[in-house]
């Protein structure tokens, strides 16, 4: 596939969601994409090789996250940390389309980290950062809405990261199919988070369940 055809994708993609991305955003995401595909190579930041591959299952299947995390934001600039990011998903391509929301990247891997950094650095993108750090031990101030994609159970999740989470703050988590063992298992260990929303995510190309979960603290657990 050339990048014509992979640039086409994206944009049709984008519009399908939808989402309105400038040329330089389109730009910055397939540079992304160029720099996740090289820097696999040697660090295996992921399992997917093929860039059209990469290009569906990873940064098209970010950007369904996109509309979601808007409408929450409704115009007001979010601190976001994005916990077990690996390659940057979603992170990157959140700061990419959504400059207004400032997002940390975080990983255990020292070399995914530095990756972060580097695409940062490369595309001109101030509001992205890479941190190596295990979650439940990083430094930061808190977060207004906590993220991740296929990091963990719900219940792991939510406990690794609640310590950087601002009380009025949400986690957002990506899944695949509805998680109902997870659900079953976070009401069990965490009575003080609730999920207060469910919603299915349609990935453009992609024939598979998504869905994202929102969780809070639960009115007693702030108060």
């Amino acid at each position: 596939m050339t990048d014509l055809d992979l640039r086409s994708r994206l944009a049709d993609a984008s519009q399908a969601l939808p989402l309105t991305l400038t040329d330089a955003q389109l730009d910055q995401l397939l540079a992304y994409l160029a720099l996740l595909s090289k820097w696999n190579k040697v660090y295996n930041l992921t399992a997917v090789r093929d860039p059209a591959a990469m290009l569906t299952q990873h940064l098209i299947d970010s950007l369904s996250l996109l509309p979601a995390l808007q409408r929450h934001a409704a115009g007001r600039p979010l601190r976001l940390m994005d916990v077990g990011s690996g390659g940057g998903l979603p992170g990157v391509v959140i700061a990419i389309v959504d400059p207004s929301i400032d997002v940390t990247c975080v990983d255990a891997v020292g070399k995914k980290a530095f990756f972060i950094a580097q695409v940062a650095a490369e595309l001109g993108l101030p509001n992205l950062h890479g941190e190596h750090a295990r979650v439940e031990q990083l430094k930061a101030p808190p977060f207004d809405v906590i993220t991740s994609r296929a990091f963990a159970s719900l219940a792991d999740f939510t406990d690794w990261s609640a310590m950087h989470l601002k009380p009025e703050g949400v986690w957002a988590a990506m899944k695949g199919q509805h998680p109902a063992e997870e659900l079953a298992e976070l009401q069990q260990r965490a009575p003080n988070r609730e999920v207060f929303h469910v919603e299915q995510l349609a990935v453009p190309g992609l024939d598979a369940q998504r869905c994202l979960l929102w969780i809070r603290p639960s009115p007693a657990a702030v108060a």
